[in-house]
């Protein structure tokens, strides 16, 4: 598994900007990845193996419990119609509880098993789905501004077995020590730094600057922003920021009715807050009429809309 570094790096663009530095992959996560994916093997092959049992148990049981009628079908829970009376007893309680242990067993089989094929993707590809994320983003920003650049994710190894033996070693450690890690041909070991600096001065570019016109409580679910704000609320974890009439947002994305972004602090706000970032309504805030932010491109880049 790997980490996020936070780091504040030196100037870039004119401008010293905290930013996520590369995915640096943690040490102790990734010396539990085989544990991980052994344990997602192992798990739903027992659970199989227990469900089977309860299966030839409860038929076992049954069949001998069963008696047809013309029209019916009854089933004795008392004793079972065998001689000698089965060791073990099974009324309507053991049955109950095989048959709950059996949707355990199953439930497990299926969960643990997706768990097995999310771990093997991972293995195979190199890529978390983070990694996966920005690597999406630096493909669409070079498509955005048309430039010649190709991203190549320095992590992969170009070759899916190559990738399995970094991980599923002869010692049971996977390769590299937590900080530095084998590369692609033609990558470094900040290669995912620069791209995530690049991405971070292009959202500062895209972002669209908003005046508040409404105020909001920062609840989920406003009542009193339309029927329409209130069901398609963002399903995430990330806050709700409080927004109050005359104050500014700088957006960096947002849905229909929705819109994320950055309160611009001042300096009169309150000390060690450096920055409140969320969810709010569209219909709280009015686009301002002259971003000069929105017309920039970054140095050394086109833009072609």
């Amino acid at each position: 598994m790997q980490c996020l570094l936070v780091l504040d790096l030196s100037l870039w663009g004119g401008n010293r900007i905290p930013c996520i530095s590369s995915i640096v992959k943690s040490a102790k996560h990734t010396r539990h990845h085989v544990l991980i994916t052994a344990e997602s093997v192992t798990a739903p092959l027992g659970c199989i193996h227990a469900a089977f049992i309860f299966v030839m148990t409860m038929y076992t049981q049954l069949y001998n419990r069963l008696s047809f009628g013309w029209n019916t079908v009854r089933i004795d829970m008392s004793a079972a119609r065998r001689d000698p009376v089965p060791i073990v007893p099974f009324g309507l309680a053991a049955f109950a509880a095989t048959l709950f242990a059996l949707g355990l067993a199953l439930g497990t089989t299926i969960a643990v098993g997706m768990l097995f094929f999310i771990q093997m993707k991972i293995i195979l590809r190199n890529k978390t789905s983070i990694e996966s994320w920005i690597e999406e983003k630096a493909k669409d920003r070079i498509h955005y501004y048309q430039l010649d650049d190709v991203f190549v994710f320095p992590y992969d190894m170009g070759s899916r077995w190559r990738n399995f033996k970094q991980v599923f070693t002869w010692s049971g450690a996977p390769e590299g020590d937590g900080l530095e890690w084998p590369i692609r041909e033609g990558c470094h070991q900040y290669s995912l730094t620069i791209e995530q600096l690049k991405q971070k001065a292009d959202k500062r570019v895209r972002s669209v600057r908003y005046k508040v016109i409404e105020d909001y409580s920062g609840s989920c679910c406003p009542l009193n922003k339309g029927i329409k704000t209130f069901f398609t609320s963002p399903c995430t974890e990330e806050p709700r920021i409080q927004l109050q009439k005359g104050e500014f947002i700088l957006a960096t994305r947002g849905l229909r009715y929705w819109l994320y972004g950055d309160k611009i602090l001042d300096d009169s706000f309150i000390e060690g807050v450096s920055r409140i970032r969320g969810w709010f309504p569209r219909n709280c805030v009015e686009k301002c009429p002259c971003d000069a932010e929105t017309d920039q491109a970054p140095e050394g880049e086109k833009k072609n809309r």
